[in-house]
Protein backbone atom coordinates (compact mmCIF):
# COMPACT_ATOMS: atom_id res chain seq x y z
CA UNK A 1 0.00 0.00 0.00
CA UNK A 2 1.38 3.41 -0.97
CA UNK A 3 1.37 6.39 1.36
CA UNK A 4 -0.37 8.65 -1.14
CA UNK A 5 -2.21 8.19 -4.42
CA UNK A 6 -2.34 11.27 -6.61
CA UNK A 7 -5.61 11.55 -8.51
CA UNK A 8 -4.90 13.36 -11.75
CA UNK A 9 -7.55 11.65 -13.90
CA UNK A 10 -11.14 12.85 -13.88
CA UNK A 11 -12.55 9.29 -13.89
CA UNK A 12 -10.65 8.54 -10.66
CA UNK A 13 -11.88 11.72 -9.00
CA UNK A 14 -15.46 10.98 -10.07
CA UNK A 15 -15.23 7.44 -8.70
CA UNK A 16 -13.90 8.68 -5.38
CA UNK A 17 -16.06 11.71 -4.77
CA UNK A 18 -19.21 9.96 -3.69
CA UNK A 19 -19.82 9.94 0.08
CA UNK A 20 -20.68 6.23 0.23
CA UNK A 21 -17.53 5.33 -1.71
CA UNK A 22 -15.37 7.38 0.61
CA UNK A 23 -16.90 5.44 3.53
CA UNK A 24 -16.17 2.15 1.75
CA UNK A 25 -12.62 3.27 0.94
CA UNK A 26 -11.98 4.16 4.58
CA UNK A 27 -13.03 0.66 5.59
CA UNK A 28 -10.62 -0.79 3.02
CA UNK A 29 -7.56 0.72 4.70
CA UNK A 30 -7.21 -2.87 5.92
CA UNK A 31 -8.10 -5.87 3.73
CA UNK A 32 -11.81 -6.72 4.06
CA UNK A 33 -14.59 -8.44 2.18
CA UNK A 34 -17.69 -6.63 0.96
CA UNK A 35 -19.69 -8.46 3.63
CA UNK A 36 -17.37 -7.19 6.37
CA UNK A 37 -17.53 -3.62 5.07
CA UNK A 38 -21.31 -3.86 4.71
CA UNK A 39 -21.67 -5.02 8.30
CA UNK A 40 -19.73 -2.01 9.59
CA UNK A 41 -21.56 0.48 7.34
CA UNK A 42 -25.01 -1.04 7.68
CA UNK A 43 -25.23 -1.82 3.95
CA UNK A 44 -25.83 -5.01 2.04
CA UNK A 45 -22.78 -6.81 0.64
CA UNK A 46 -24.23 -6.32 -2.85
CA UNK A 47 -24.41 -2.54 -2.40
CA UNK A 48 -20.85 -2.45 -1.07
CA UNK A 49 -19.71 -4.68 -3.95
CA UNK A 50 -21.15 -2.19 -6.44
CA UNK A 51 -19.08 0.64 -4.90
CA UNK A 52 -15.98 -1.55 -4.58
CA UNK A 53 -16.17 -2.44 -8.27
CA UNK A 54 -16.32 1.26 -9.25
CA UNK A 55 -13.27 1.88 -7.07
CA UNK A 56 -11.46 -1.13 -8.59
CA UNK A 57 -12.24 0.13 -12.12
CA UNK A 58 -10.75 3.51 -11.20
CA UNK A 59 -7.61 1.84 -9.81
CA UNK A 60 -8.19 3.02 -6.23
CA UNK A 61 -8.88 -0.42 -4.73
CA UNK A 62 -7.43 -3.81 -5.56
CA UNK A 63 -8.43 -7.35 -4.78
CA UNK A 64 -5.67 -8.72 -2.56
CA UNK A 65 -6.96 -12.25 -2.01
CA UNK A 66 -9.91 -14.54 -2.18
CA UNK A 67 -11.43 -16.99 0.23
CA UNK A 68 -14.13 -19.61 0.07
CA UNK A 69 -17.15 -18.98 2.29
CA UNK A 70 -19.50 -21.94 2.06
CA UNK A 71 -19.90 -22.47 -1.69
CA UNK A 72 -19.02 -18.91 -2.68
CA UNK A 73 -15.66 -17.28 -3.43
CA UNK A 74 -15.41 -14.02 -1.54
CA UNK A 75 -13.00 -11.30 -2.64
CA UNK A 76 -10.84 -9.47 -0.11
CA UNK A 77 -10.16 -5.87 -1.13
CA UNK A 78 -7.84 -3.12 0.01
CA UNK A 79 -7.30 0.53 -0.88
CA UNK A 80 -4.15 1.14 -2.95
CA UNK A 81 -3.01 4.00 -0.67
CA UNK A 82 -3.35 5.40 2.83
CA UNK A 83 -4.43 8.79 1.50
CA UNK A 84 -5.61 10.30 -1.77
CA UNK A 85 -4.81 13.73 -3.16
CA UNK A 86 -6.80 15.47 -5.85
CA UNK A 87 -4.57 17.18 -8.36
CA UNK A 88 -5.26 20.89 -8.81
CA UNK A 89 -4.78 20.20 -12.53
CA UNK A 90 -8.18 18.46 -12.59
CA UNK A 91 -9.69 21.94 -12.72
CA UNK A 92 -6.62 23.99 -13.55
CA UNK A 93 -6.17 27.68 -12.91
CA UNK A 94 -9.12 29.71 -14.12
CA UNK A 95 -7.05 32.88 -14.31
CA UNK A 96 -3.40 33.88 -13.93
CA UNK A 97 -2.21 34.32 -10.36
CA UNK A 98 0.11 36.97 -9.03
CA UNK A 99 3.84 36.29 -9.47
CA UNK A 100 4.70 38.50 -6.48
CA UNK A 101 6.61 36.29 -4.01
CA UNK A 102 4.72 37.88 -1.12
CA UNK A 103 1.27 37.10 -2.54
CA UNK A 104 -1.12 34.27 -1.74
CA UNK A 105 -1.28 33.45 -5.47
CA UNK A 106 2.44 32.74 -5.56
CA UNK A 107 2.13 30.53 -2.48
CA UNK A 108 -0.71 28.57 -4.12
CA UNK A 109 1.31 28.06 -7.30
CA UNK A 110 4.27 26.79 -5.29
CA UNK A 111 2.10 24.45 -3.20
CA UNK A 112 0.72 22.92 -6.40
CA UNK A 113 4.24 22.38 -7.77
CA UNK A 114 5.38 20.73 -4.53
CA UNK A 115 2.26 18.58 -4.41
CA UNK A 116 2.89 17.37 -7.96
CA UNK A 117 6.56 16.69 -7.21
CA UNK A 118 5.70 14.67 -4.09
CA UNK A 119 3.13 12.66 -6.06
CA UNK A 120 5.65 11.85 -8.80
CA UNK A 121 8.23 10.81 -6.18
CA UNK A 122 5.67 8.49 -4.62
CA UNK A 123 4.97 6.86 -7.98
CA UNK A 124 8.65 6.46 -8.82
CA UNK A 125 9.89 5.08 -5.52
CA UNK A 126 7.22 2.82 -4.05
CA UNK A 127 9.51 0.48 -2.11
CA UNK A 128 12.03 2.76 -0.44
CA UNK A 129 12.12 5.90 1.61
CA UNK A 130 12.63 9.12 -0.31
CA UNK A 131 15.51 11.20 1.12
CA UNK A 132 13.61 14.30 2.14
CA UNK A 133 13.32 16.82 4.93
CA UNK A 134 10.33 18.71 6.23
CA UNK A 135 10.55 21.43 8.84
CA UNK A 136 7.48 22.83 10.50
CA UNK A 137 7.20 25.44 13.20
CA UNK A 138 5.66 28.69 14.29
CA UNK A 139 6.92 32.13 15.09
CA UNK A 140 5.00 34.88 16.80
CA UNK A 141 5.79 38.34 15.53
CA UNK A 142 4.98 41.63 17.21
CA UNK A 143 3.96 44.58 15.05
CA UNK A 144 6.92 45.76 13.02
CA UNK A 145 8.76 42.42 13.16
CA UNK A 146 7.18 40.81 10.10
CA UNK A 147 9.33 42.43 7.43
CA UNK A 148 12.66 42.03 9.29
CA UNK A 149 11.79 38.37 9.96
CA UNK A 150 10.98 37.80 6.28
CA UNK A 151 14.21 39.52 5.25
CA UNK A 152 16.28 37.40 7.68
CA UNK A 153 14.56 34.22 6.56
CA UNK A 154 15.12 35.01 2.89
CA UNK A 155 18.79 35.84 3.51
CA UNK A 156 19.40 32.61 5.47
CA UNK A 157 17.77 30.46 2.84
CA UNK A 158 19.46 32.30 -0.02
CA UNK A 159 22.81 31.78 1.71
CA UNK A 160 22.23 28.01 1.83
CA UNK A 161 21.04 27.93 -1.79
CA UNK A 162 24.12 29.84 -2.89
CA UNK A 163 26.48 27.67 -0.80
CA UNK A 164 25.09 24.37 -2.11
CA UNK A 165 23.95 25.53 -5.55
CA UNK A 166 25.40 24.24 -8.77
CA UNK A 167 24.70 21.36 -11.06
CA UNK A 168 26.84 18.53 -9.65
CA UNK A 169 25.22 15.72 -7.66
CA UNK A 170 21.60 14.87 -6.99
CA UNK A 171 19.17 17.78 -7.37
CA UNK A 172 16.70 18.74 -4.64
CA UNK A 173 13.87 21.27 -4.67
CA UNK A 174 13.87 23.59 -1.66
CA UNK A 175 10.60 25.32 -0.88
CA UNK A 176 9.79 27.27 2.24
CA UNK A 177 6.29 28.41 3.10
CA UNK A 178 5.55 31.22 5.49
CA UNK A 179 1.98 32.37 5.99
CA UNK A 180 -0.14 33.76 8.82
CA UNK A 181 -2.00 31.41 11.12
CA UNK A 182 -5.78 31.47 10.94
CA UNK A 183 -8.13 31.34 13.90
CA UNK A 184 -9.13 27.81 12.78
CA UNK A 185 -5.53 26.57 13.38
CA UNK A 186 -6.22 26.18 17.10
CA UNK A 187 -8.99 23.61 16.52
Amino acid sequence: MKDVWYLDRLDQAEALLKPQRVDVLRQLAEPKSCAEVGEVLGQTPQRVYYHVQRLVEAGLVTQVSQRRVRAVREGIYQAVARSFWLSPALVGPLAARSRDELSLGYLLDLVEVVQGDVARLGRRTPEREVPSLAVDGEVWLRPGQRQPFMDDLRAALQGLLTKYGGDAGEGYRVALFCYPRTEDDDE
